[in-house]
């Protein structure tokens, strides 16, 4: 072999090794051992009441996740190699060993306003979240070395629809959204949390709830330039809130989503846009509703592990553990919870 060649490989494979060993002490560096969770039902794992048959893949029973099984927090979670947070509402019924890990203050149906939901909003989430560390539940230290994770996964935009139709009052309505989660997540950071995670809007358009009227057939595309226009404002919001500190991240849920949604196949998931759990007579009829006389309105399908969605909302168990392998196969989940600085955002 040429000396030159071998000595420029030689240094080559040297620079690989010292960047593997820094990439790893940097990850050590900065492992969190709290996770505090804000948002709605893509990551509340307990705080609200769910029926049957939510649960019944994990563990088994309803437990409050909108699903039937794990979700995202919780593959969160596995990633930061802790067990899940403690919901918000079992804090009091919690040992104090159940709390290291952090707390879960997301709840199903909510979103940065008010909602049709009755449950609080991220501004009261968070308002929980400051009260907790004013009860000294948790030590300035432990809340300096967690992580934050928020999701925005489009409830808002829902009861907007529901109460107002798609009409253009929706463009003035999305920059009002991300305006206030930008409030949110700087206010979290101000509580000491130095990193903070945001879910980047995934593809709303392809929900079963928006292809119903084409028998889950297609996406929809006017739906997609809403959700286009969310994540641009998101990313240049988060931007502005970096220019001071570069700890806030947006994880892109939605490019997951889609290489999920468009090579389902490599995933194991069969027909992503079919819920598994839907109404007998219209999709409407939600999963777990039953008639007057304690019939089922709904029907499940064979093989929940081969759908990506659960109802016409969620994802199932399966299609949230496709998103976190396209998370981990393309770096996302390390390029937001173990970012050196300057790397904000995607």
């Amino acid at each position: 072999m040429d000396l030159n060649l071998f000595c420029h490989f030689c240094c080559l494979l040297l620079f690989l090794l010292l960047s593997g060993v820094q990439g790893d002490k940097f990850k050590d560096e900065f492992k969190t051992t709290k996770l505090f969770v804000f948002g709605d039902s893509y990551v509340d794992t307990g705080n609200i009441h769910m029926i049957e048959p939510y649960g019944m893949t994990f563990p088994g029973y309803p437990t409050g996740r909108a699903s039937d099984g794990r979700l995202l927090t919780d593959f969160i979670a596995e990633f930061l190699g802790i067990e899940p947070p403690v919901p918000y509402n079992s804090i009091n019924l919690s040992r104090p060993d159940e709390l290291k890990y952090g707390v879960n203050f997301a709840f199903g149906g909510t979103g940065v306003f008010n909602t049709s939901s009755p449950a609080p909003n991220m501004t009261i989430q968070i308002d929980y979240f400051e009260q907790v560390i004013k009860d000294n539940v948790y030590t300035p230290s432990d809340i300096s070395n967690s992580v934050a994770y928020v999701s925005v996964a489009g409830n808002d935009y829902v009861h907007y629809i529901e109460t107002h139709g798609f009409d253009l009052g929706l463009l003035v309505f999305i920059p009002e959204i991300v305006n206030q989660a930008r409030k949110n997540l700087l206010r979290i950071q101000n509580l000491g949390v130095k990193k903070v995670v945001v879910g980047g809007l995934h593809t709303l358009q392809c929900i079963p709830l928006v292809t119903g009227p084409s028998s889950f057939d297609k996406c929809v595309d006017l739906v997609a330039l809403a959700v286009d226009y969310h994540n641009i404002l998101l990313k240049r919001n988060v931007d502005e809130l970096n220019k001071e500190n570069d700890n806030v991240l947006i994880l892109d849920l939605y490019n997951s989503f889609n290489s999920v949604i468009n090579n389902s196949s490599t995933y194991n998931i069969q027909k992503p846009l079919v819920p598994c759990c839907v109404g007998k007579t219209s999709y409407m009829d939600f999963c777990g509703s039953k008639d007057q006389d304690g019939n089922k309105k709904y029907k499940i399908c064979d093989k929940p592990d081969s759908a990506l969605f659960w109802d016409v909302v969620h994802p199932t168990q399966a299609g949230w553990h496709a998103v976190y392998t396209n998370l981990l196969e393309t770096n996302a989940l390390d390029k937001v919870f173990y970012a050196e600085k300057g790397h904000a955002s995607y």
